[in-house]
Parts: C-alpha cells; structure tokens; sequence
C-alpha cells in the first residue's frame, strides 16, 4: 500500500511539473524572435521536427538547440501553425515540405501526435524514401484511454478505436526505422509509446512534455539522428 501511494504522488507531482514546463514553453513560444532559417545550417544529417498537437515548432525549442549546436541543421514545417489539422493532411503538408525543399535521408524529430503525422508520412507519402528514420518522443502509437472523454474532436482523435489510428497502429512495415522514446509515466497516454519492432527507450522521468529537455532524451535524440 505504501508504494502505491509513493508512486502515486510521485505520478501527481510529476504532472503538476509537466503542466508547468508546458505553460513555461507556450509563453516563451509566444514571445521568442528565433526564425526557422536560424537553425538550418550544418553539415550532418538534415532533421525535420515535427511537434504535437497545439504546439508551436517552438515547443521543441530545446531540441532544436542541441541538434543544430551538433551540426544537423534543423527544418521548421511552419505551415503546420499549432498542429490543429488531422493526421493525414498534415502529413501531406510535411510530404510537400520535403519535396519543395528536395530532402533526402532525414531524420524526423517529433513529439506525441507529431510521431504519429511522422510514421504516417513514411508509410503512405514517402514513395522517394526521403524519410530515413523517425525518433517519435511521448507518442501515442495505440492511443489513449483518455482521448473519448476530451470534447474537441481533434483530441478525440486519439481514441484508441479511432479506425484511422487503429490502421496506423497495425501498420508494422517501416516501424524497424522507429527510434520511440517515452517516460515512466505519461498522464496523457497511459498505454504508453512502445511500438513493436521499434526501437523503444524508457527515459527515467515523468510527464508528456518534460521529457522534451530531458538531458537523457537529449543524448538519445543525438545517437538516433547521428547514425
């Protein structure tokens, strides 16, 4: 009993934090002068990010930072605003965004709903093989319990029956070049981010949106994106 009331308070303060980090990254999204053409020089691998739904690209400020401080410069999908759109339109904005700009063998860098726009585009709208790996932080690959009680449709969407996720989920052919990387405790996605045939990483740490500046995700991005 003990321990599950340990774990459950270690869960709530995890979520309070998170919803704090995620007020914090909002604000400074809001109030940043940074350009997307800031982050696009290097010499390494290109990487696209791609973040989730009704987050800014600045959300994954961090990430942006230590990729481009590495030499990989870093592609900014600024059409995709908040990330309001469903699934498959806004993969096909990220197709076009490859294609206008003639990318080749780029890792994209996403978080939650942005993994699923990310393996999306790589089984249906990648007949080039642009797209050579996808590192999918916090995603909700079989959905979320959660998601049938949210009011917005955009958010329902996520309903692990959702028959468009659930075909999504059962498509296994490219998930070999799928880098998943997920806390021990997510208060959105309770199901967690394994995917199968992935290859999945349990970073030691709480929230949905924390793990986006931890130094451990940080160190796995890297590797992931510099192979």
């Amino acid at each position: 009993m003990w321990r599950r009331l340990r774990v459950g308070l270690r869960n709530a303060g995890s979520w309070l934090l998170d919803y704090r980090y995620a007020v914090i990254a909002q604000v400074r999204g809001a109030l940043a002068r940074t350009r997307p053409d800031d982050f696009a020089s290097g010499e390494r691998v290109p990487v696209l990010i791609i973040p989730g739904i009704y987050e800014s690209w600045h959300f994954m400020r961090p990430l942006i930072l230590v990729l481009h401080e590495n030499g990989h410069p870093v592609h900014v999908v600024t059409p995709l605003r908040a990330n309001r759109r469903p699934v498959v339109p806004s993969a096909e904005i990220v197709a076009r965004y490859l294609r206008g700009r003639d990318l080749h063998n780029v890792v994209i860098v996403a978080h939650s709903k942005g993994g699923l726009i990310g393996k999306y585009l790589m089984t249906q709208l990648d007949p080039d093989g642009r797209v050579e790996r996808l590192i999918a932080i916090s995603t909700p690959f079989s959905g979320s319990r959660y998601a049938r009680y949210m009011l917005l449709p955009s958010l329902r969407a996520f309903a692990g029956t959702n028959p468009h996720l659930a075909a999504l989920g059962a498509d296994h052919r490219l998930n070999n070049k799928v880098v998943s990387i997920y806390g021990r405790f997510d208060p959105h996605i309770p199901e967690g981010s394994v995917l199968p045939g992935a290859e999945n990483i349990l970073i030691n740490t709480g929230g949905h949106f924390r793990i986006l500046s931890h130094p451990d995700t940080h160190r796995h991005v890297l590797a992931a994106a510099g192979r």
